[in-house]
């Protein structure tokens, strides 16, 4: 079976995104086409990025990025639930994801974000970054204005259409990550 990790991206007090990942994991995990995990950040505690070669040579040196490599190279594909932070995405995620290579490439990616508008622009910068670790992004994706999805822009509470947003981002990245498993045999 296929393995998503949720992983979410904003280690903040009081997060908005924490509600928005367990929400997608919540959903994804009734279906049975691939198992669903959170990979919480917060949890890992990755330090700025401390390695002291290029991430593409795979020689890692410090134990918590061997860690960080194994947990990612368990995944068929993510879910990147990200904040827009200043037309970008989070440091905490931009960070993890420099800290290895290998682990990322030949898999599929889908997005959640969250912000003023959507968090689309963190998207945007996202995609960017994806294509260069050689993951291959979805075109479906979930985007959560913090007027219209969060009661005082902190509370999360999805609008009933955004369940079917989510359904159809999952579609794509389950038949994506099917197909791109076979590039890693």
């Amino acid at each position: 079976m296929l393995k998503i990790a949720v992983i979410l991206g904003s280690t903040r007090p009081n997060r908005n995104g924490k509600g928005v990942a367990d929400w997608v994991v919540e959903q994804a995990s009734q279906r049975t086409d691939a198992e669903f995990t959170l990979v919480d950040l917060h949890d890992m505690a990755l330090p700025m990025l401390d390695e002291p070669l290029p991430a593409a040579s795979g020689q890692y040196s410090h134990e918590h990025t061997r860690a960080w490599a194994q947990t990612i190279a368990g995944f068929d594909g993510f879910i990147f639930v990200t904040p827009e932070y200043n037309h970008s995405t989070s440091g905490v995620l931009k960070n993890a994801l420099d800290f290895i290579y290998a682990e990322w490439n030949n898999k599929a990616a889908g997005f959640v974000s969250y912000g003023s508008v959507g968090g689309v622009r963190a998207v945007e910068h996202l995609r960017v970054i994806a294509a260069e670790l050689q993951i291959a992004t979805v075109r479906a994706q979930v985007a959560l204005p913090l007027a219209t999805e969060f009661v005082d822009y902190s509370i999360f509470a999805p609008t009933e259409g955004q369940s079917e947003t989510l359904s159809g981002m999952l579609d794509q990245l389950v038949s994506w990550s099917t197909a791109m498993a076979t590039l890693r045999r």
